[in-house]
């Protein structure tokens, strides 16, 4: 702690003077800030053994500013690289680190450098194999849209079945051959549920009877193209989107993310059955290897994974959901913070932060 003390009043010190540092000579040495990281693209990633990343791009940037050098040391996980920044082991850490109340208890943030959130990755349709027809059958068997058509079916039957039942009850040669409720209901019912889905096998004899049934067909033409149309549009949508669609499909399902994660809270509170892998490329093979049914974690990581080596093979489900922001992470009362956030505003004044976002996000 004593040595980390000393590294910061220093770090004070010359940051107070960055602005005249270049016409200090040459023979200078500038301070080096331990960084802690890790590997998660586009935002930290190895090219030929060297960091790069959007963040690292960022801090590199920020660095120059400040006229410090960075000594990045790779972590694990997001525990340990808080838990390093905590100790006093790194003077600040930089990757995809989500911006908390919870976290900003114990830590300070730079201001936002980048927007996020959470997103959902599923595999690709070409790549879940080929679907079981029964139990696709049964899904859709089982389905609200199949229940509440059955519901709505029951109704249009029990009804003109009862009136059917009181005016043909007491009709001589009549469809209701008894002249009590039962069984006569159930004669009653077979020739509403007959009617609904086809048309009726007989006619009723008294004439106010047979003006409902004449309505009751027409009804029935109505109830079954309607019937028809909304099915194949929710099988239409079945087949395009798959089973997870959004966060309220989440519990229950298997799904994989990094350990100690915004996403990992979020996916426990939603009761999924939650897969926590130290780093996000596991989560990918999990997904791929049908472990888990789908990845949840930072938006722009998923994103590029899918337009990158997923390509083809995952697919995101959604929209982006619970938004969270990134930023750069000190030990709680760092001194390098309002520096680090007067470069930051700097970077984005003089377009340095643009054109490296560009690099690795495009120009939207």
């Amino acid at each position: 702690m004593m040595a980390r003390s000393v590294r910061l009043f220093i770090i004070t010190l010359l940051a107070a003077f960055v602005p005249i540092l270049p016409s200090a000579g040459a023979a200078e040495t500038p301070i080096t800030l331990h960084v802690a990281t890790r590997t998660v693209a586009p935002l930290v990633q190895k090219d030929n053994g060297r960091l790069t990343g959007f963040s690292i791009d960022l801090w590199n940037a920020v660095a120059d500013r400040l006229g410090v050098r960075s000594d990045f040391a790779e972590m694990p996980d997001i525990d340990s690289l808080l838990a390093s920044v905590h100790e006093g082991k790194a003077d600040v850490g930089v990757a995809a680190i989500s911006i908390t109340a919870d976290r900003d208890k114990t830590f300070d943030f730079s201001q936002p450098m980048l927007g996020a959130g959470l997103q959902i990755l599923v595999r690709g349709k070409s790549d879940q194999g080929a679907p079981n027809p029964l139990q696709g059958f049964m899904r859709l068997l089982l389905s609200p849209v199949i229940l509440v058509w059955l519901g709505i079916a029951a109704v249009l039957i029990v009804v003109p079945a009862h009136i059917i039942w009181f005016l043909e009850r007491r009709a001589p040669g009549g469809i209701i051959p008894e002249r009590g409720y039962f069984p006569g209901i159930f004669h009653a019912l077979w020739w509403a549920a007959g009617t609904l889905a086809t048309q009726a096998d007989q006619m009723p004899r008294q004439w106010l009877a047979r003006v409902v049934a004449v309505l009751w067909m027409f009804t029935g033409v109505i109830f079954v193209a309607y019937y028809t149309a909304q099915l194949t549009a929710a099988l239409t949508v079945e087949q395009i989107q798959g089973d997870i669609n959004g966060p309220d499909d989440l519990p229950g399902k298997r799904v994989a993310t990094t350990l100690g994660s915004t996403a990992a809270t979020f996916l426990k509170g939603q009761h999924a059955r939650v897969q926590e892998f130290a780093a996000i490329d596991a989560a990918y093979r999990a997904l791929l290897d049908g472990t888990a049914d789908a990845v949840v974690f930072d938006a722009p990581v998923i994103l590029y994974f899918a337009e990158h080596e997923g390509k083809g093979r995952v697919q995101t489900a959604g929209a982006v959901f619970r938004k969270e922001d990134y930023g750069i992470v000190f030990a709680e009362g760092s001194p390098l913070r309002k520096k680090v956030d007067e470069a930051l505003l700097e970077l984005r004044e003089n377009g340095t932060y643009a054109q490296i976002y560009q690099k690795w996000f495009g120009a939207n």
